[in-house]
Formats: structure tokens, sequence, C-alpha cells
């Protein structure tokens, strides 16, 4: 009785601090999303019954899924440069810190907003909505950002995700019994970090067979890889030892970024609009590398989505 109570007191504490779970659900996939960050938090193929979302082990990484606005990665010290002020920002900015409000769901459809406040203007000074749209269609997961402009301005901003994916996908595998397939053959160039996650400047290349980039426990040991060039615009993760795979599609996302704590069992394949800043001296925000706008009254709109099979 006493432990019953506990997990009560724990979910009633858990349903405070971050809100009702949503649930949406169709013949191939069930995902949860939450309302902190609007996190998506389980991605479970149904017919297989394989969970493909990292459940946010704390003694590893404690996350699941989380969305990047307004930054991407790191800023030099910590800071947006705006109008000639600075505003202070973590890395990869507030919205996954942040509680989004469930603005529409149904069973596959979903719509979480998070709106400028006195909060958010202390990091970046724009009114602003910042809407993530989920939208089950069979065994795909679309995943939409908006950003809404209320601003009497141009609103600058980088925006980007973050999903990880348990690697492997059965027990009685091994992390290098998997690997990236890339929708084209071409060869991977990542750019470099330095310990700070800034750009140095400074590129390598990485070892592919074929359109394959093989998973393995020191892939990650030197901080993310971070492709800028690339004409791929899907990924599969998948292994030969079974049909079952994890795709996403980036259409609209020209850069991309895979890591993984080393050795830890899942990978992140993050599609980016926006990155972290270069090693040398702040730039002013719309100076940055790959930063979006939005012009004043207008909307701001891109997708990328995750198949399972």
């Amino acid at each position: 009785m006493a432990i019953e109570f506990a997990k009560a007191v724990q979910y009633w504490t858990a349903f405070v601090i971050f809100g009702a779970m949503t649930t949406l659900e169709n013949d191939y996939l069930r995902v949860s999303i939450r309302p902190k960050g609007a996190e998506l938090t389980s991605l479970l193929h149904k017919s297989s019954g394989i969970e493909h979302l990292w459940q946010a082990d704390p003694g590893v990484w404690g996350w699941h899924a989380p969305n990047l606005f307004p930054v991407v990665g790191g800023c030099l010290n910590n800071q947006l440069l705006i109008d000639g002020k600075t505003y202070p920002i973590e890395r990869h900015g507030f919205a996954r810190q942040s509680l989004f409000e469930t603005t529409e769901s149904t069973t596959t459809h979903a719509i979480f907003t998070l709106r400028s406040s006195d909060a958010t203007r202390v990091h970046f000074p724009y009114e602003f909505e910042f809407q993530i749209m989920y939208e089950l269609d069979g065994p795909r997961l679309s995943i939409t950002y908006r950003v809404v402009n209320q601003d009497e301005q141009t609103i600058f901003f980088s925006i980007g995700a973050h999903p990880a994916f348990t690697v492997p996908f059965f027990v009685n595998e091994a992390y290098d019994d998997y690997f990236i397939e890339f929708e084209k053959e071409e060869p991977l160039e990542t750019h470099m970090l330095s310990a700070g996650g800034y750009f140095t400047g400074e590129t390598k290349a990485v070892s592919t067979e074929d359109n394959r980039l093989q998973l393995t426990t020191h892939l990650f040991d030197q901080d993310a890889l971070v492709f800028k060039n690339l004409t791929s615009r899907r990924v599969t993760l998948r292994s030969d030892r079974h049909n079952h795979s994890v795709t996403v599609d980036y259409p609209q996302f020209p850069y991309l970024g895979l890591w993984a704590k080393p050795g830890a069992p899942f990978v992140c394949i993050e599609p980016w609009l926006g990155c972290a800043d270069s090693e040398g001296q702040p730039e002013p925000i719309q100076q940055k590398e790959a930063i979006q706008n939005v012009a004043e009254g207008d909307i701001f709109e891109a997708m990328f989505s995750i198949t399972v099979a």
C-alpha cells in the first residue's frame, strides 16, 4: 500500500509540474508528447512492440527528443546579440525547458504552442508564437515547426530537432550491428567542434561504405558529426540482421547533426535550420550562420518526419 501511495504521489507531482501527457495513436504507431518542451517521449511501433525513442535515462542523457528554439547549439558567451544588446541564452535555447499549451488535440494530431512572455523576453526580445504540430499518417509521424511573427519587425532565429533513437532495437544485438544509410552516395565531411561546442573552422572526412555510416561506440568520441553540405535529405537507421528501420526525412533542413553520448545505447538524428557559433567574436543575430527569419505578420514553417518500418 505504501509503495502504491508513493507511486501515486510521484505521478501527481509529475502531472502538476509538467502537465498532462498527450497520446496519439493509429494502427501503426502510438506516440506520447509532454507539455514541457512539447517533447516527444515515446515512439512505439505497435506490431513489433519496439519502443524506438530513447527513454531519457538521467544517468546517461536525460532527454528524449528536445525541440531547439530560438537557437541551435551554443552561442559565444551564452549570449545573443540583438540590436546592440546582449541577451543570456542557454545551449539549444529555452523552448525545451518551457511549458507549452496544448492548443489542439485529436486521436492522430496535436498542436503545442509557446507564446512570448516576460520570461522569454529576458532571452529573446521578440513577440511570437512558436507552435509544434505532430501528425500521424500510417507509419509516419510528421513534426512541423511554425513561428508566427507577432512583432513589428523581422524576427531572426534558429530552429532544430534532436530526437534520440534507441540502438539496438533488440536485446540480443550490439550497437555496431547498426548503420545510418544516407539517401544518396556522397562524401561525408564533418565540421569540427571545440571543447566548448563551437565550430573551429576545421573539417574532417567521415569514412563510409557506399552510402552507409557504420555506428560504433567510438564514433562520437569527438562530439557530434555535423554535416552542412549534404545532398541527401533522408537517412535511415537500420541493421542487416532484420528489416526493422527508422527513417528521418528532412526536405527543408540543410544541416544535419548525428550524436550520441559515447558508449550510450542511442543515436540522435538532428535536422537543423541553424547551428552553433564559430570560435571568435560574437556576431549580431542576423549575421549568424544559417539564421532564419520571418517578416512582420508572416508565418515560418518547416517540417520533418519519422517513419517506422
